[in-house]
């Protein structure tokens, strides 16, 4: 049965009234999709990466589409005067900032012996040392102005399989999730949550050019890989994001939620490739096995 409410916002229209929040890497995909939502939801929303001119770009045409203010400030995660800056920017136009999205990332699709010591460095530095640049810089102000606030990470679930050809993504990421349980243990008493979001395929035209380039994304259809036989829509994530960074999930906290239609459960069971054996061949398998039985 088709449910054709995939691309719905699923929060009440007030939900981030008056809530400012931060999205690194939150230009384009689904940084940007999430910042659309969180806007449409009454949020101010400050939105960084390393290009600017796409930065002030996509900042004009989510103010255009949603009424809402958009910050663009340009920052490497990597550099921790820049994220510093981020939160110096952001106070200084919202007064203050109350969630933080570490959407930032890079990553290669590589046999891990092809790549280079500078190629693993530049994603954790990006992945891991960016997000926890940013956790600090942010962690710390809250803390001493002793406000509440609420934390998400972008994560994938490789980062708990493990997976050969993303090997320095899936190491990083699996440091954001220990980050994200052990913060949430650690700056709970200060009132700040911190959760992950651990999403399967959603396709995003940027990152899977780079990764999947021409008709290779054909050829590794990512559909067959999910049980319920489709992507996710970007609107499914950013509802998840925006319910986790609001306060209506006040009692979640260190949770890592997956949202990937089935996909990693999938091609975790052991006989899950069974699925391929059409009906007619079961039949005689059954057949086989009540013989066997008498």
């Amino acid at each position: 049965m088709e449910n054709n409410n995939h691309s719905q916002g699923a929060l009440r229209d007030d939900s981030l009234k008056g809530k400012t929040i931060v999205i690194t890497g939150g230009g384009t995909g689904l940084g940007r999709a999430m910042g659309t939502y969180f806007l449409k939801l009454g949020a101010n929303l400050v939105i960084t990466s390393r290009k600017l001119d796409v930065l002030q770009e996509t900042a004009k045409e989510l103010e255009a589409e949603t009424g809402g203010n958009v910050l663009a400030v340009a920052c490497d995660v990597r550099n921790y005067e820049e994220v510093e800056n981020i939160l110096k920017e952001s106070i200084a136009r919202f007064g203050k900032v109350n969630g933080l999205v570490n959407n930032a990332a890079g990553n290669f699709i590589s046999p891990t012996e092809r790549l280079s010591a500078n190629a693993f460095s530049s994603i954790i530095d990006i992945v891991l040392k960016g997000t926890v640049n940013c956790t600090l810089a942010f962690g710390k102000h809250w803390i001493a102005e002793k406000q509440a606030a609420s934390v998400l990470n972008i994560v994938t679930t490789y980062a708990f399989t493990g997976s050969g050809y993303v090997v320095p993504s899936a190491a990083a990421k699996g440091g954001v999730i220990s980050l994200t349980k052990s913060l949430a243990v650690e700056w709970g008493k200060y009132g700040i949550r911190h959760n992950a979001i651990a999403p399967g395929p959603f396709p995003t035209k940027g990152a899977w050019e780079r990764l999947l380039p021409g008709d290779l994304a054909e050829k590794f259809d990512f559909k067959k890989r999910v049980p319920l036989n489709r992507v996710g829509d970007h609107q499914e994530l950013a509802n998840l994001a925006a319910f986790l960074i609001s306060d209506f999930s006040g009692y979640i906290n260190g949770e890592i939620i997956t949202i990937d239609g089935g996909e990693w459960l999938q091609g975790a069971g052991q006989f899950n490739d069974l699925k391929e054996i059409p009906d007619e061949m079961w039949d005689s398998l059954e057949e086989q096995i009540r013989k066997t039985k008498k």
